[in-house]
């Protein structure tokens, strides 16, 4: 397994990966030793193909969480759909989609900060300014 770190704006992205498969996204404000798959700094740089190719824990199996977690997955780089929509794709309810969201151990491979309210952005660890960020970096207008 390796594990390794770099930046976007005032966060560092943690990875803990082997080969394609991805265990564990985090955001520190501190930077682990060691480096990422080149896929995640092609991402942060605006690349929308750039975590296409990675696998992630958070998809394997046939639990609500994992079928969840490939309906995100679904979504297009630069789109965003509801707690709503997630769940009724999946039959299930939007709590469950947020409970999800909030326990997605791959973020960005996962690309939760895709998954908004019906009436605004909803909420991301670990922070609300984050997930706009990663939106606006997909909508091409970087503010980092």
């Amino acid at each position: 397994m390796h594990e390794g770190s770099c930046s976007f704006g005032l966060w560092h992205v943690h990875v803990a990966w082997e080969d394609d498969f991805v265990s564990q996204v985090c955001f520190l404000r501190h930077p682990a030793a060691g480096g990422v798959p080149e896929q995640f700094t092609r991402y942060l740089a605006g690349d929308p193909a750039g975590l296409a190719d990675l696998r992630s824990v958070a998809t394997e199996g046939e639990s609500v969480f994992a079928r969840i977690y490939r309906a995100v997955q679904a979504v297009p780089y630069g789109e965003t759909t509801t707690y709503g929509e997630v769940a009724a794709r999946v039959g299930t309810v939007p709590r469950v989609v947020g409970t999800a969201m909030r326990l997605n151990p791959t973020p960005l491979v996962v690309p939760c900060h895709r998954v908004v309210a019906k009436d605004g952005p909803g909420g991301f660890s670990p922070s609300i300014e984050l997930k706009q960020a990663l939106l606006s970096l997909e909508r091409g207008k970087r503010i980092y």
